[in-house]
């Protein structure tokens, strides 16, 4: 993250939760957990004994209805410590030797945010060095640069007395400085120019006998392939602005080291990565079923889970990595299978269970109002951009949240997510008559009249279908 305040190094527990505050509503002790969580981490690393390697930390099984905020917790605590994150679901893996995902690709998932995470902040380092090669290829494109010296072209000065262009050369050199100044300045944006673009070898390569290996295997096999194939160059004509952003990924690719990538990725990863396990309650058997189906199935993928949870290495085709001190955040709604329902040895590994509460009329008041990414300032920027100014009295936003809380109760609770859809509702009608009805400069009032007038016929007539996601 480049802005340092918001740098795990730097922020206490309580400076973690304040910032989590100003995204989430609630769910105060699922916070203090993830901060502690998070701030172990740093703590660990500066720890100078020998005991810092066993130093594990505490996985967080996070056990609540969804829509409560569990996801974004998890994904809103990784941004604030600049660390890969990954979220899967524990329902989509399949245990060794079933058709589906294995539960290491989750590791090879989380290092390749990595890779991403360090290749864009070293990208940023070269960026300026990238940007002054992409301007000299581009005015290549443009004025091809003459080479040697040509015959004089102009024997006598200009009327103003100051030297005039005597060569080929020097003629050339003066169209593309004022060709430069162009490009700097934005005129040119929009001509087409052809330009190369190396594409990597191993494109259109297929794996036979893919299912006698496993997923890794292929990956590092399909990779040397590809680096041992030569680059191929594909001419493109495309526009200067969209030719700057594919030659400066290019270029600055070029510019930095990706061994020195891949093995700070690594670090990375093992030692900041989080993983999020979403529908972890899925895998797990009810006490009540005893015998075949699909429970064998699910407890194997709580087996297989198991050693990557503990610690073991995983090899992906950017090395081996170690799960030891990845964070680990499993969660789940366990409406009908119990945490206990998971086998022992899995549960042991995530020692620290926090319940996150079901959100009220007044919760989601607030979630309307306060975070700095509200569902109502979202759909007030989406009319900005139209120039029309959308705005809630405080009686609507009652409303609304009266409408999604009534909902959640009498058909199925989803949480916030109720919210989407009931605005959607609500405002889906100016939202198309945005801007051949409505015209810019208009102001939109929205009232509680105006919500009980959108959306009682659904109270009424028990019409809720369509807000079951």
């Amino acid at each position: 993250m480049n802005n340092p305040e918001l740098n795990s190094a730097y922020l206490t527990p309580r400076q973690i939760v304040e910032e989590l505050d100003k995204y989430i509503i609630g769910q105060n002790d699922a916070k203090k957990n993830v901060a502690i969580a998070l701030r172990n981490r740093w703590r660990r690393m500066n720890v100078t004994s020998e005991i810092q390697n066993e130093i594990i930390p505490n996985n967080i099984l996070m056990i609540g209805a969804t829509g409560v905020g569990k996801t974004e917790i998890a994904r809103r605590m990784a941004r604030i410590a600049d660390a890969p994150f990954t979220k899967v679901e524990a329902s989509k893996f399949t245990e060794v030797g079933y058709v589906g995902r294995d539960v290491e690709s989750m590791v090879r998932d989380l290092v390749e945010q990595s890779v991403n995470i360090v290749k864009t902040r070293k990208q940023e380092t070269v960026k300026e060095k990238a940007e002054q090669i992409v301007e000299d290829i581009i005015l290549d494109a443009l004025i091809p640069p003459l080479k040697g010296s040509a015959a004089p072209l102009y024997g006598k000065p200009s009327e103003s007395g100051t030297e005039v262009p005597t060569t080929d050369q020097e003629l050339n050199e003066q169209t593309r400085a004022r060709f430069r100044e162009k490009i700097r300045n934005g005129e040119l944006e929009d001509r087409k120019i052809e330009i190369n673009i190396k594409q990597s070898g191993n494109s259109g390569i297929g794996m036979i006998g893919g299912g006698m290996m496993d997923e890794a295997s292929m990956i590092n096999l399909q990779e040397m392939i590809g680096n041992m194939l030569p680059k191929k160059n594909k001419k493109r004509k495309v526009t200067i602005a969209e030719a700057r952003k594919i030659l400066i990924e290019e270029e600055s690719s070029k510019l930095i080291d990706m061994d020195e990538v891949k093995e700070e990725a690594l670090l990375k990863a093992e030692n900041s990565g989080i993983i999020f396990v979403d529908e972890i309650d899925k895998i797990a058997g009810s006490a009540k079923k005893q015998g075949g189906g699909p429970d064998v199935s699910r407890e194997g993928v709580q087996r297989d889970l198991l050693p990557i949870v503990e610690g073991c290495a995983v090899s992906t085709k950017y090395g081996v990595v170690k799960t030891d001190h990845i964070l680990f955040i499993a969660a789940g709604a366990f409406h009908i299978a119990k945490p206990s329902d998971l086998i022992p040895e899995l549960q042991g590994r995530f020692p620290i269970r926090v319940e996150l509460d079901n959100l009220t009329k007044e919760d989601f008041v607030r979630i309307l109002k306060e975070p700095k990414n509200a569902l109502t300032k979202q759909y007030t920027a989406l009319f900005e951009s139209e120039q029309v100014k959308l705005e809630f009295d405080d009686a609507a936003i009652e409303s609304v949240a009266d409408k999604a809380f009534q909902i959640n109760s009498e058909i199925e609770n989803i949480g916030a997510r109720r919210l989407h859809t009931v605005l959607s509702q609500l405002l889906n009608e100016f939202l198309y008559d945005v801007p051949d009805k409505i015209g810019p400069n208009a102001h939109l009032l929205i009232t509680a009249e105006m919500v009980e007038e959108k959306l009682k016929h659904l109270i009424q007539n028990k019409d809720l279908s369509q807000f079951i996601l």
